[in-house]
């Protein structure tokens, strides 16, 4: 009995099972970063909200203060309108650079009023934007490195063959737009 044929068979079943393997293992991986991705996304939308819930607290604290500067109070609540309907990483980030300019506006017209920095309620709020703002930033850097992460793997050879078939996508960064914004973050002093 010849069994010659016998090896060609097993070299054929040992590449399928290898790239099976392969597959499985890819997929799992992707499926893993694209949880990472999206969970990510939630933790910087929590944060997002939460600044936003401080900021009726610390408009109205300063409007008890300097309530002529109605065009700071209008573009702080107008930004954090746009951060709360922004549905996707893009128009967070573009939400994001009219948030930064707004506070920095807001904290500058803070600044104009000795009494309003004593305040305990105001320096509280304050405090509490600053701890926000440091998450936010954390939250943004977890959430990029994730899609940073998952786009790699998703264009690397030889996943880019069938990753999009399997329906991962490359995700989009979260960036801030308008660079000057968050190269001068908004100056709060104590």
């Amino acid at each position: 009995m010849d069994m010659a044929w016998l090896i060609p068979v097993l070299i054929v079943v040992a590449l399928v099972v290898i790239v099976g393997v392969y597959l499985w293992a890819t997929y799992n991986s992707l499926v893993a970063l694209n949880v990472r991705v999206d969970e990510a996304w939630s933790d910087i939308t929590v944060q997002l909200k939460r600044r936003a819930d401080l900021l009726p607290n610390l408009i109205e604290t300063v409007k008890g203060y300097a309530a002529h500067e109605k065009a700071v109070f209008e573009n702080v609540t107008r930004a954090r309108a746009e951060t709360l309907s922004a549905g996707s990483p893009g128009e967070a980030g573009v939400a994001e650079g009219h948030m930064q300019q707004a506070l920095k506006s807001l904290f500058a017209v803070a600044e104009a009023y000795p009494q309003l920095q004593a305040s305990q309620n105001f320096l509280q709020l304050q405090q509490s934007v600053v701890d926000t703002e440091d998450k936010i930033q954390a939250s943004r850097r977890f959430y990029n490195g994730g899609v940073r992460e998952l786009n790699t793997k998703i264009k690397v050879f030889p996943n880019n063959m069938f990753a999009r078939s399997l329906g991962f996508h490359e995700r989009e960064f979260f960036e801030v737009t308008g660079g000057a914004a968050i190269a001068e973050p908004p100056r709060i002093q104590f």
